[in-house]
């Protein structure tokens, strides 16, 4: 491929390799943050079935959620 001024020859990164890494080196403080300021987080655990994420708001109630091109949907609370 050649670079040009609209088509930029970008260096190939490992996406994944550089979220993992970033991963490594989170203490949380971020999502801390997110959630005091009154917005909700996302996340999984170990045990997170693969098409859900779980949605943790500010007052603490957890919810399974999945996303499509609908948006998000509610799965399940989490109790």
């Amino acid at each position: 491929m050649t670079a040009s001024p609209s088509n930029p020859v970008v260096p190939e990164v490992d996406l994944w390799s550089e979220i993992e890494a970033a991963l490594q080196e989170d203490d949380g403080a971020a999502a801390r943050e997110h959630l005091a300021a009154g917005f909700p987080i996302y996340y999984s655990e170990p045990n997170t079935p693969g098409d859900v994420v779980i949605k943790e708001y500010p007052d603490g109630h957890r919810e399974l959620v999945r996303f499509d091109h609908d948006g998000e949907h509610l799965v399940s609370v989490i109790v």
